[in-house]
């Protein structure tokens, strides 16, 4: 974060601050749009490890083992001794296991939440007054060459008006501090923005969908690239268009 004053940050979200700190971190959120959403994150973050349920109880067959450890006389308890230590270190660790594998669950909802909200804000932009594309054609080999240096990828350009969904133009945008390509279809008299930048391989055809605000949105991964498509649409008008992109 480029904010100097984000370094309290972390302080402020466990309570650490001294109070004079503390209230002058908190009248210097409201001017600070960078600080306001990380500390918006922090506690969605929080919540979402909260509603979870990170914490498991121990099984029932553990209980009754190591109470009957602690219940028998140490002469009794020691024959015993390693096998419900070690049953018990076997149940914590598969706890961690949980927790661990929750927590990862938990981090990917989050970073997905964010990602919606900047797609969204995007999609709001774009439908501002001359702002829905900088490159304004159906024509797929006008629009794609049009990225040519503008943006260190080239993103993969298709016009569906056969299927339905025609080209009309794209542009650049920024998409969580990276520029990106925005390209834009129709669907009937709808507007639907379609964002793509280089993603992880290794989430493969990974296929999320929800919604915002009363937008619809989509996202997959499909030949190295991250996909994003939001609009007022029906859900299943964009999940037609992934189909038909990914094919």
């Amino acid at each position: 974060m480029s904010c100097p004053q984000a370094e309290w940050l972390d302080g402020y979200f466990d309570g650490e601050l001294d109070a004079a700190r503390a209230a002058e971190f908190e009248a210097h959120l409201p001017g600070c749009a960078e600080c306001a959403a990380a500390l918006a994150r922090h506690q969605a973050l929080r919540a979402a490890i909260g509603a979870a349920g990170l914490y498991a109880k121990a099984p029932a067959s553990l209980r009754a083992r190591v109470g009957a450890g602690l219940s028998a006389g140490p002469a009794a308890a020691s024959g015993r001794g390693w096998a419900w230590r070690a049953a018990g270190l076997a149940a914590v660790a598969a706890m961690i296991l949980i927790g661990v594998s929750r927590l990862s669950s938990v981090r990917r909802d989050e970073a997905e939440h964010v990602a919606a909200a900047q797609v969204l804000d995007a999609h709001l932009r774009s439908l501002q007054p001359s702002h829905l594309t900088d490159v304004a054609s159906t024509d797929q080999h006008t629009v794609k060459p049009w990225f040519d240096g503008k943006l260190d990828f080239a993103p993969p350009v298709t016009d569906l008006a056969a299927d339905g969904f025609p080209l009309l133009g794209g542009r650049l945008d920024v998409i969580g501090g990276r520029s990106v390509a925005g390209l834009v279809y129709g669907r009937r008299k709808h507007v639907i923005s379609l964002f793509v930048w280089p993603g992880d391989t290794s989430a493969g055809g990974s296929f999320a969908s929800g919604s915002a605000r009363g937008y619809q949105w989509v996202s997959w991964s499909h030949g190295g690239m991250r996909f994003w498509a939001i609009s007022d649409v029906a859900a299943a008008d964009l999940e037609e268009l992934a189909r038909l992109l990914r094919r």
